[in-house]
């Protein structure tokens, strides 16, 4: 029986290419060798626990933000579109190593959230979504309201990792499109 090992989500199973079996991934990743180097993945769907297999190949669309990838055991349409909507682990311990002052954006997740002009906390980071451009889900304090925060440095100037927060210079307006 394989060890336990903490896994981390590095993509989501989007949507199937073509009748073979391949996959198409939208990566939670800026390394794109999680998606094309061969080896042991993971796939997960939520609340059940993940499945270990082997991806085969790998490759990015060209123009887009999207990998296409083939695991062993999926060989047609309809096996590919059963994985459709599960997330794409590998183990944490892979984690590249990165250099002083950069982190990974999944570590952003559970951060608080504060007003860089007064320090005022406003929430935490909910989930992180990658979209073109990488967008903070932030649940407000307050009512439980969703916002979805641009993670730009215009916007979000500071994070600091190591104290579990991050700070917003947050646009005119922006606060004030929660979702209730």
């Amino acid at each position: 029986m394989e060890q336990e090992q903490e896994l981390l989500v590095v993509g989501r199973v989007v949507g199937v290419q073509g009748l073979k079996g391949e996959l198409r991934i939208n990566p939670m990743s800026d390394f794109p060798e999680r998606f094309t180097r061969p080896g042991r993945r993971w796939l997960q769907r939520r609340g059940e626990p993940p499945q270990p297999l082997e991806l085969l190949t790998g490759r990015q669309l060209p123009g887009r933000e999207l990998y296409v990838v083939r695991f062993e055991g999926v060989a047609d349409r309809s096996a590919a579109e059963a994985l459709v909507g599960r997330d794409l682990l590998v183990p944490a311990a892979d984690r590249p190593k990165l250099a002083k002052g950069e982190f990974h954006l999944l570590d952003l997740v559970g951060l608080e959230v504060r007003l860089e002009a007064d320090g005022a906390m406003i929430g935490r980071v909910s989930d992180l979504i990658h979209a073109g451009n990488d967008l903070l889900e932030v649940e407000l304090s307050e009512g439980g309201r969703r916002l979805l925060i641009p993670f730009v440095e215009a916007i979000v100037p500071r994070v600091e990792l190591a104290e579990g927060w991050l700070s917003l210079t947050p646009p005119p307006g922006l606060l004030d499109l929660a979702e209730g």
